[in-house]
């Protein structure tokens, strides 16, 4: 280039200057880049502020009118933008600041706004004062409308990363297949999904059937989605087809799909995604996503749509694999156990079992009633260790062969040893616990004994739940490879209207809780159930394996005795008091003073609880065992209370001659002064104590037979 020719084109305007590489006019871009920044001198002294004409340009304002004024280039602007300026010019002088830099908008003749960016330098004399501020000024429309495109790109960007990884989360957390349509339909299911709908349908034999829906949107399709895959249905094409569709036109949609046009003015949808869920080649649904907004998908929100259906699609293929394997465990554990019990003279029982919710690893919990000769019963519970496929059959095995041994009649000690050999002899390293009782209903009797197991439970006819102290041995299989197997006998009496519970540990245990609080709650609930032995059970179940949850499998065995209450005008109440419990002598007198006044007879309390204490007194010291305490009213012609205590002892009481200083001796005596008849008589294995308390009966009223009276 000559000189002439640089001369030229440096005069030559701006607008006009050739690019010399691409021998053309420069780009309206570029154009705008080289016009559209200025710089500026402001000099805070004399208040003017000389700025060129490229910056009076970036703020709209005629260079012929320009009276360097700084209010001059900001009186066009609108007052909020004018405010942020000189709020952040302030700011940047009074604190101290070297520099400044801020972004506004500045409207233009056309009607449209620009964003303009000043970048200033404040210049201070030595004392730190203010005098001077030079600058830039540049049209930032395009980067700034770049910047918030990005933005907007990352924003939407990151919602659909929130949405992949909600949706992953909930569903990592699904197990079964109802697990994973409450994810979906749920509480936050939509919001995780970004949809304001859903319709889940899964291929069952041959057909669709829809197992979750959500939203408003969805109510219209109730009974258009279920049924056979041929129809002509949107959700049902997606999935013959193995094709996403997405619509964005319900007319579009109609046209396609004629039998859902009468529906088109109750759907508040305007767009809608229905996605195949397969998974391993295998056809397993179809989702459908509705958007009330939503009217395009763009690349990005197909994808993200389509990922959507690939999480679902693997969490059900999950789930329906672990559904088909709990039932396949479920189906051997049912198996393994009785399919019913039979019902009971002079009572009633009832069973229940849970299973835990591990796939196939089953417990081995069982239960069992045998019916035993001489009209009595056998009450097993038990609980193999593990909990897999593997305790479930051996379990099966123990409690064939554990019935087999009580059929023959061999009492329960023996049993269970037997029990425990066999076990010890099957090629398994596992143990089992068991708790098991011989019940003659008849009498209340009860033989206990257990294995490693947790005790029964007794519910007495006043509400009261009482833990017998029944011992134990060892558990079966470990007790024979230990060379003991003994296991010795507790009898239990068990008195009409009381009931009689067997369980296993997972009805007591709750993570994180020690074993002694869970029993404590069981015998609340026990105390405060219904008297019934089915209603109890279902009372049981619904407070406990609701609160410990399904971590264990459960076993649970409720006997109830047949209560004996009299007639309305006879009443009679029964009450076994345990020798180990302290507070059954007090407990047992308040019982027959309450009684005696819900009779109408509180005056016979005073004697009938004095007599009530001497006669059980005398049991819990001189014999092993308990009492059963029996209070009646004798009926018409003269009521008056019979009141027995009987006991497992073939010792009879003896009438003493105390002398004054004795401190015992006197229980006789006191008998007879208070009865109006007393006396003494056989029971089976003991003997029986009784007393009436009242009117002296007429003359010709015989005693009781086979009595010894005073």
């Amino acid at each position: 280039m000559t000189d002439d020719e640089r001369r030229q084109d440096a005069e030559a305007s701006p607008l006009r200057r050739i690019d010399r590489k691409t021998n053309g006019e420069i780009r309206p871009t570029e154009r705008l880049a080289m016009n559209r920044t200025g710089s500026f001198d402001w000099d805070l002294d004399s208040r003017t502020l000389d700025i060129d004409e490229a910056g009076l340009m970036v703020f709209g304002v005629d260079p012929a009118t320009y009276d360097a004024r700084p209010g001059a280039l900001l009186e066009h602007l609108e007052p909020a933008e004018r405010a942020r300026l000189d709020v952040t010019i302030d700011e940047a002088i009074t604190g101290g600041s070297n520099s400044y830099s801020v972004h506004f908008r500045v409207p233009l003749d056309d009607g449209t706004t620009q964003w303009t960016h000043v970048q200033a330098r404040i210049l201070r004399s030595k004392d730190g004062r203010a005098h001077r501020i030079v600058g830039v000024v540049r049209d930032a429309t395009a980067e700034v409308t770049h910047s918030a495109f990005v933005l907007d790109l990352e924003k939407r960007r990151q919602r659909q990363t929130n949405i992949v990884e909600r949706t992953t989360s909930a569903m990592s957390r699904a197990v079964t297949v109802d697990d994973v349509t409450a994810a979906l339909t749920g509480p936050g299911g939509l919001a995780r999904l970004g949809a304001d709908g859903l319709a889940l349908g899964l291929v069952e034999n041959s057909a669709l059937n829809i197992v979750a829906l959500s939203g408003e949107s969805l109510e219209v399709l109730d009974g258009l989605g279920s049924g056979d895959l041929d129809r002509n249905l949107p959700l049902a094409d997606t999935i013959r087809s193995g094709r996403p569709r997405f619509i964005t036109s319900l007319a579009a949609l109609a046209r396609r799909y004629p039998e859902l046009e009468p529906h088109l003015g109750r759907l508040r949808f305007r767009a809608a995604a229905y996605l195949p869920l397969v998974a391993q080649a295998r056809s397993l649904g179809g989702l459908a996503l509705f958007y009330r907004e939503r009217t395009v998908f763009n690349a990005d929100e197909r994808i993200l749509c389509l990922g959507l259906a690939a999480i679902v699609a693997q969490s059900l293929q999950r789930a329906m694999l672990f559904d088909e394997e709990r039932e396949f465990a479920t189906q051997l554990q049912s198996a393994m156990l009785p399919p019913r019990i039979q019902d009971v003279e002079g009572g009633e029982i009832a069973v229940r079992y849970h299973a835990a919710w591990s796939g196939r690893q089953v417990g081995g919990d069982w239960y069992d009633v045998i019916t035993l000769p001489k009209n009595r019963y056998g009450l097993v519970v038990g609980d193999v260790q593990g909990h897999d496929t593997h305790a479930a059959a051996i379990m099966g095995q123990l409690r064939i062969a554990l019935r087999a041994y009580a059929s023959e009649g061999h009492p329960p000690a023996t049993v269970l040893a037997r029990a425990s050999r066999f076990l010890a002899e099957l090629d398994t390293e596992r143990f089992a616990t068991c708790t098991y009782a011989q019940v003659d209903l008849a009498s209340g009797a009860v033989q206990v004994v257990r294995a490693g197991h947790l005790g029964p439970l007794i519910r007495h006819v006043d509400g009261r739940v009482g833990s017998p102290q029944v011992r134990g041995g060892l558990p079966l299989g470990t007790s024979t490879d230990l060379l003991d197997e003994e296991y010795p006998e507790t009898r239990l009496d068990l008195v009409p209207g009381e009931t009689f519970v067997l369980y296993t540990d997972g009805l007591v245990e709750e993570p994180g809780a020690d074993l002694d609080a869970g029993i404590d709650a069981l015998r609340n609930e026990v105390s405060a159930g219904p008297a019934g032995a089915e209603a109890l059970a279902d009372h049981l179940s619904e407070r406990l394996w609701e609160r410990w949850g399904s971590g264990d499998d459960v076993a649970l065995l409720v006997l109830r005795r047949s209560p004996d209450v009299g007639s309305s005008h006879a009443p009679r109440l029964h009450q076994y008091i345990h020798q180990a419990d302290p507070e059954g002598l007090s407990d047992a007198r308040a019982i027959v003073r309450q009684a005696l006044a819900d009779w109408d007879m509180a005056e016979f309390a005073d004697d009938a609880e004095l007599v009530t204490g001497e006669l059980l007194v005398n049991v819990l010291l001189h014999t092993e065992g308990g009492a059963v305490l029996t209070l009646e009213v004798l009926p018409e012609p003269v009521r008056r209370i019979r009141l027995s205590v009987q006991d497992r002892s073939s010792a009879w009481p003896r009438r003493r001659t105390p002398g004054e200083t004795s401190t015992s001796g006197r229980g006789l005596l006191l008998l007879d002064a208070v009865a109006t008849r007393w006396g003494i008589e056989p029971r089976g294995e003991g003997k029986a104590v009784w007393c009436e308390i009242g009117p002296t009966p007429p003359p010709a009223t015989a005693p009781p037979p086979a009595v010894a009276e005073r």
